[in-house]
Parts: structure tokens; sequence; C-alpha cells
């Protein structure tokens, strides 16, 4: 395998997949790994290059997945190890990478380690968990709290110590500290890796170290959503969590694990980074060639839809990156879907088409969770519906997770097609009229859409890896640039229901293969290198930056690109000829 092929993760786009929801092939109303295989075709169909498993190991599922009991098993809900090396051989077949979620940070408590560790303070896995003696007084051993509410301490009564827990008291975190313990761990990476696995997405990619001094974490001075979906509902946001996660002892974890991967030529990793500085750790993480390949952070993942926002989350990365490399994604299974966070209208497809060519233009490589691509929005469940226990936790104020996680809509048939028996999940009715059977046959559909970019895509390099230039933001309209020599395009993209108008002062040529998507036009004006870019509501213009322009003048395109006005303005066309021209 060639250099080239071996980082064929640089602008990759990963296609998320949650197996519980994605297809039941045995009609259980739990979608399985034989799901995942019939339906490759489909995904292979899309234009991604690899996939993302969410956890399929043995569980007892008070997580769902996220609570491992053997790291090296597959969960018979699920199917069995042989089921997933003939997906594992199938996606092969079709040119695409499985990346399998790698939850290192904490265990299920029905893991045969914490049982043994749990039974007394001598035996040999007695160090393997964060254990600590309480206060005098019998409290907490300090003020560190779970992501699910409530301290990240849990009392053992056999021990009579607490054990730490980031997340649920069912999901001890394993003590990292302890030379074993990574062993151990590496040990059920390279069991992955020798299934023929191409990557790892690794869950909570910075909790895994802690302050051996527990010191207690100070109070946040702005109390704000942050990352993993904390809220100013939830306790945790008002912490400003320096001693519980990110210790600069993690990277030593990464070092090690990339070591492992090193030798399987090929293989990537990608982490999840939710902390208070996690554009700085994501760069920190993935500078040089010892640590991480890439991580992603939840800045894109907020309520914060502004093109503003986006601007200012990419030039922060790219002011600290280096020589590291960003994964993004606007959607995931933490989060309520981006057409429903984002989205100002229900059901405007065309919004969803836009978010989607910011996403997919951006530098970095790019994850899409499953449905996206269909432009579903958040499941409405009530109370009653809810299987996840951090929606029960916070409900009515958050409702949690479920909303994301209803099964995938295949068609219009009892419930859609995802199995013949009642799903662990309800669909959501407004689902079923976006199913996958009608959308591929509608040539406007947002799964044509997404089809179409991601192929076309592929055929523009600079669009994956090329170089990044912002030109032009406000909340609504972002205007770029993604360059490599002799090759650049440029982006322009507006988000909202009135028609904008730009004008640059360098020659551009919109993107013929691109049609199907580009809602605006272009409109050339009398100065021979310059115009004027028409963004009517909802909509794309892609250009190729012609070569005259791109070997001269780069850095001053942030004075030549100017918003003329929008639809409400009675601007008239000699004007805006005169604004071109003063440029």
């Amino acid at each position: 395998m060639d250099t080239l092929n071996n980082e064929w993760w640089r602008g990759c786009v990963i296609y998320q997949v949650y197996p519980r929801s994605f297809y039941d092939s045995n009609n259980d109303g739990i979608g399985d790994l034989p799901g995942v295989t019939q339906k490759l075709d489909y995904i292979a169909s899309l234009g991604v290059d690899a996939i993302w498993l969410s956890p399929f190991f043995t569980s007892p599922m008070k997580d769902f997945g996220y609570d491992v009991s053997d790291y090296c098993d597959v969960d018979p809900m699920f199917g069995s190890l042989s089921d997933f090396d003939t997906l594992i051989q199938k996606a092969h077949s079709l040119g695409l990478k499985i990346i399998i979620d790698q939850v290192l940070n904490h265990s299920s408590d029905e893991h045969l380690w914490f049982k043994e560790s749990r039974q007394n303070k001598t035996n040999n896995k007695h160090d393997w968990y964060v254990w600590q003696d309480p206060k005098p007084d019998g409290s907490v051993p300090n003020n560190w709290l779970s992501v699910f509410g409530g301290p990240a301490w849990h009392w053992d009564s056999r021990r009579k110590q607490y054990y730490l827990h980031n997340f649920l008291d069912s999901q001890p975190d394993l003590n990292f500290h302890n030379p074993d313990v990574v062993d151990a761990l590496l040990d059920t990476v390279e069991f992955w890796l020798k299934r023929g696995v191409d990557g790892f997405r690794l869950d909570t990619a910075n909790f895994y170290y802690h302050d051996l001094a527990l010191r207690n974490n100070p109070p946040r001075e702005d109390i704000e959503e942050g990352g993993i979906g904390i809220r100013p509902d939830n306790p945790y946001a008002y912490q400003l969590h320096l001693y519980d996660k990110s210790q600069e002892i993690n990277i030593s974890f990464l070092q090690k694990l990339r070591s492992l991967l090193d030798q399987y030529p090929g293989t990537t990793t990608v982490g999840e980074v939710g902390c208070d500085f996690s554009l700085k750790t994501m760069a920190q993480y993935t500078q040089g060639d010892d640590k991480l390949h890439m991580c992603y952070s939840f800045d894109l993942l907020t309520k914060d839809n502004s093109m503003e926002h986006v601007r200012k989350t990419i030039d922060t990365i790219e002011d600290a990156l280096g020589d590291g490399w960003p994964c993004w994604s606007i959607g995931n299974h933490d989060v309520e879907r981006v057409a429903s966070r984002w989205g100002q209208e229900k059901s405007n497809h065309e919004q969803a088409k836009v978010f989607m060519v910011m996403l997919l233009c951006l530098r970095g490589s790019i994850c899409l969770y499953q449905g996206e691509e269909l432009g579903l929005r958040e499941a409405e469940l009530t109370f009653d519906q809810l299987v996840d226990p951090f929606g029960i936790a916070f409900w009515p104020e958050f409702k949690g997770r479920d909303g994301c996680r209803t099964p995938m809509p295949w068609e219009n048939t009892l419930n859609a097609g995802f199995s013949k028996a009642a799903p662990w999940l309800p669909v959501a009715l407004d689902h079923l009229s976006q199913n996958v059977a009608e959308q591929t046959n509608n040539e406007n559909s947002t799964l044509k859409a997404y089809q179409a970019f991601l192929h076309l895509r592929k055929e523009h390099a600079e669009l994956i890896s090329g170089s990044i230039q912002f030109i032009y933001s406000d909340n609504q309209h972002l205007v770029f640039i993604r360059n490599l020599p002799n090759q650049e395009s440029l982006i322009s993209l507006n988000t909202s229901a009135d028609e904008s108008e730009f004008a640059i002062n360098f020659d551009i040529t919109p993107l013929a293969t691109a049609k199907s998507l580009i809602t605006g036009s272009f409109k050339t004006s009398v100065n021979a290198h310059g115009g004027v870019i028409t963004l009517p509501p909802y909509s794309i213009v892609i250009a190729k930056v012609n070569n005259d322009h791109a070997q001269s003048n780069r850095y001053n395109r942030q004075k030549e690109c100017i918003k003329i006005n929008c639809s409400n303005s009675t601007e008239s066309e000699d004007k805006i000829l005169k604004e071109v021209a003063s440029i």
C-alpha cells in the first residue's frame, strides 16, 4: 500500500451508522450487523469513503453500547464475530473503510475487570479503576461531577471506597495511570486491527487521565452550552473542567496508540474531544505524526447556526493547527438532528442542502450521521417513550438523545421498512415521507443532492486537501476559497430566506458539473475581471477561480468581496457595477 493510500483519511467523508437504528435483518426490533451489511450498497452509493460503526460490543446496554462488558466480542443482539467479518469483507469490496467506536475511558460495571477489582483492595486488578477513600465525614473525595448529573463518585460497599465515573455510575472509569490497564486496552485495539478494521473513533478521547492529586475543579465564570451536549440546566456546566480530564499525560497514551496503529499501515484514528478548550486540544492531539490522525469537537454541534460562528471556529483551529488535521460534523448520535437544531423552518430541504455543502467544503475530514442525507428532523417523543438515561434524568428541559436515534426510514411502510417487529424506538411519523426509496426516485430530493455533491467533491482535489481562505461572512452568508496551486474553487452560501448579491473583483466560472446544486446564478459585469454573484434564498454558488487571478493577489481577497444588497434593496444594476469597479 503506497503513501497516498495510507493517508486516505485526509479529507475523507465518514458515514456514521448507529447499528441499533439502521436496519433490522432478523426482525426483533433492533438493528444489527447483518442489517448494516445488507445496506452497504446504499452507503456506497452516497459517495462516502468510510463507515463509523457505533458500539456493537457485548454490553448490558445501560448506555446502549457505550458501557462495554467485553471489548473483544459482538453483543448477540447485533450478531456475531463472523457477521462482523462478513461486513468488513463486503465493505472493502465496495471500496469502503470501516472505523469502529472504541470506548476506552470506561467499561461497564459488568466487565470482568471491574467485578474482580471491586472484590477487595488486594486483588490483581485492585487498581484498574479509580478508587478513592471517602473524606473523614464520609463524603465524596472532591467536587467532580458526572456528565449525566450528580457527583462523579459512586460508593461501593464492598471496598468501602468511592469509584470514579464521568458518565453513568454503571460506567466506572479505568485507571490509565496503571500501565497494565494501558497494555490491556491496547491489546483490545489490536484484536480489531487483526480482524481488518481501518480505524477507530475514540469516544471521549480527552477523558482518559485524571489529576492524581484530585484537585477540585474551579467554578466556570460563564455558564453556557458546552461540549458533549452540556446545557446550563446541567450542573456539569458550572465547572471549568481542569482536573477531571484533558490532562497533559493523556498525550502519552495517544502516542502509544499511534505507535500500535503505525504497525498496520493505512489505519486511522479520529478522537472525540469534549472540553473547555476543545479547539486547542484538537490541535495538540493531531500535530506531528505521533498522536491521533484527526479529532473532532462539539463546536459545530451546538445550536449556533450562524456562518460567523462557523468561520470563527475554523479560523481558530486553523491558527493553532499547524500540521494537525481536523474532522468536522454538524450532527451525530449525541445531539439534536441538524435539520431541527439549525433549520429555520420545518421541512426546509433547500436549507439542509446549503448546510450540507458548507460542511463538505470545509478543510478537514467530515462525519455525516445516518439520516442527514434525507434531511430528517428530530423525532418528537413523549416521556414514556424515552429510553436514554440522560434524557430521563433531565426531562423536560432536555429531552435526551433518543430523538436523533429513531429508526432509519427505508420506505413508506410499516415501521418504515426498518423492521417487521415493533422497533426499540418508535419511527417518527414525519420521517415516513422522507424515506430512502421515495427520495431515490426524486431528482430534487435531499438524498440526490448529497449523492451529487459527494461525487462532485471527489472530482475537485482542492475541496479535499486544499487550504481555506474566508473572504466574507455574516450570520447568514459565507464566502470562501479552497485552493491548491493552480486549482481554486470559490464557495458562496446563502442560508437565509432573502436574496443577496456579492461583488467580486476576480474572474470565476461556475462549475458546469454542479448545475443541479447551483440555485443561484452568475452575472458577468462590464468589468472583464469581476462580476456579481446572485444568491437566491437558500442557495449555493460554486465556481472555479480562473488561473490568472489564482496566481496573484491571493492575500487581499477580503477586500475583493463585498455584499451589495439583499432582496429588499432598490439599488440599480448601474450602482452594482460601480461598486464592483471600485473594489
